[in-house]
Parts: C-alpha cells; structure tokens; sequence
C-alpha cells in the first residue's frame, strides 16, 4: 500500500521543565480530538512524552500545535506507518514522571550522558572497553537487542538502580552505553548513572527505532526484532511490522512458536501467564474475548 494512504505514527519526548502541565491537559486534549487523533500523550513537570497516530494533515497539525509552546519548539519525533489504527481513543494523561525510574532527584534536565547518532553507534559498540546495556524489561529484550548488550533481567524500570548497584562499578566500568525503545529512558538512566559517579556514559539517540530507520540492514548490529507498545507489537528494520503478536491476557509479545503450545489460548492465556492465571482472571478473559470476536463480527457484516 502506497505510504501517503497509510495512517502515521509519531512517537515523541522531551525532558523540560513544565511546571504548568497539569493545565495543558485540556487543551491538548482537545486539540487532538478535533484532529482525530489516537493515542497517548503523558504529561508531568518533567516534560512530554507520548505515541499519537492520525493522518498525515492531522498529526503535521497537531505536531504544529505542540510546537507552538516556545519550551518545546525543538522538540523532535519518529514516525512509522500502519494500516489499521493502534489505538482506539485519545488520553492526556498527567503524571509524576514521564518514564518512572521512582527517583524524582534524578532529572535529565540538569545532566544527561553523551549522545551518541545511529550512524556512529556501531563504532562505539564494537569497542571492547564499552559495556553496552539494554534498559528495557526483560520481556522486550527477549524478542531482540544489539550484539554483546547485557539484559539486566528487569521487569519494571524501577529496578534499573539495584541493577547498577549490583553489577557495575564506576571505578570498573569506564565506558557504558545504553540504549532503550525510543531514547527517553536512556536519558534517565544516564542521568541516574552520571550521579552515582559513572564517567563516561553514552547513550544512543533517538533508541532503536531511530537506528532500525536509519541504518541499512545489512551494516546492522541489531539482532530480533523491537517491541513496541502499541498494536503492531513489534517492528523490524525500516520500521516494518514484526511478525508477533500480544497476548490479551497479559500483554507480552508473543511469537508463532509460542502459540503451538498446549498453554496458548487466543485472548486467554499465552506461556507467559498460564501458570499465574486463576480462575477469575479466565473468566474475564473469556467474556473479554467474546466481546471482542462479537465486535468483530458486527464489523464485518
């Protein structure tokens, strides 16, 4: 399908001070929904970030309207393609922190590591004094990473800290670079990092989706595939749709061969959730599922 009869899908951030976010929620808000806009935009005191999806005219214009508050003139995006749209409603949504990492002394506004672009990412990887760091949940490594990065095995942000504390050591490690999905918890991370003593510290600009846009895939070091959180669950180079999928149940990707097991139940339960799902969280599921698939039905009569 031609790209200009696709639907686009910005993703954006930006750590600035916005001590009036809490009365930007309405208006924003509004602003979206005439446009037509989907998806999802967190606001806290710390600055933006959020996923939108809409037409070309719609999300220039709205991309034009964020643009137009002179503390996010610079404010830079990502864009990808879909056919079908991710999400169904539009949420402004006021928070504590843009990316939770629970440690509100930590703010990328007063110190961040060095960026480093796509093009010189490989380079600084292939260094073996660099220790390179993927800080994403354990879940989203699992489906794809950089070659050599280390998985710190978390399964919420807020564990990075003791993940640092209990690996790595600044009088050691001298070179740290780290990636995530989009860059925002990038900065974070190496904010926290430059304030525990850590000196050199890199971070790749604009995440994965920026290096799978950019760099060919044949001088890539990126193995797998990226998850994404949205409907398309993951992409690939080029920014081309993934081959899984998500369970319903308990919103971890899921790949063919996951759904060959005998613990895969569309809608249901997937191998990830089978052995915490009680009899409750079925039934949910269940009604859930029928919902949808009734939905479904209607839609295509």
């Amino acid at each position: 399908m031609k790209q200009e009869n696709l639907l686009v899908v910005a993703t954006l951030y930006k750590f600035v001070s916005l001590p009036d976010f809490a009365e930007m929620r309405d208006p924003w808000l509004s602003y979206c929904q005439q446009q037509g806009i989907k998806g999802t935009i967190l606001l806290a005191q710390e600055g933006i970030n959020g996923t939108i999806v809409g037409s070309r005219q719609a999300i220039d214009a709205v991309l034009e309207f964020l643009r137009s508050d002179p503390r996010l003139a610079d404010l830079e995006h990502k864009e990808s393609y879909t056919e079908t749209l991710p999400f169904e409603r539009m949420k402004v949504r006021l928070k504590s922190e843009i990316v939770t990492l629970g440690l509100p002394e930590v703010d990328p506004n007063e110190q961040v590591g060095n960026y480093v672009s796509p093009q010189e990412w490989n380079e600084l990887i292939s260094d073996p004094e660099v220790i390179v760091i993927d800080t994403r949940n354990d879940y989203e490594v699992n489906i794809g990473t950089f070659k050599k990065a280390q998985n710190p095995q978390t399964h919420s942000f807020r564990e990075f800290p003791d993940y640092v504390r209990h690996n790595l050591d600044p009088s050691k490690h001298k070179k740290i670079a780290m990636f995530c999905t989009g860059g925002i918890r990038c900065e974070k991370a190496s904010s926290y990092m430059l304030s525990q003593g850590f000196a050199e510290v890199y971070h790749l600009k604009g995440g994965i989706l920026k290096y799978l846009e950019e760099v060919p895939a044949q001088e890539s070091l990126w193995e797998g595939e990226c998850f994404v959180f949205d409907e398309r669950v993951a992409v690939r180079h080029g920014l081309e749709s993934g081959s899984y999928e998500m369970c319903q149940s308990c919103g971890r990707p899921i790949s063919a061969a996951d759904k060959t097991s005998p613990q895969y139940e569309a809608g249901i339960s997937c191998p990830y959730c089978f052995d915490s799902l009680t009899e409750d969280k079925r039934v949910r599921q269940q009604e859930k599922r029928r919902q949808f698939l009734l939905k479904s039905n209607r839609k295509n009569k």
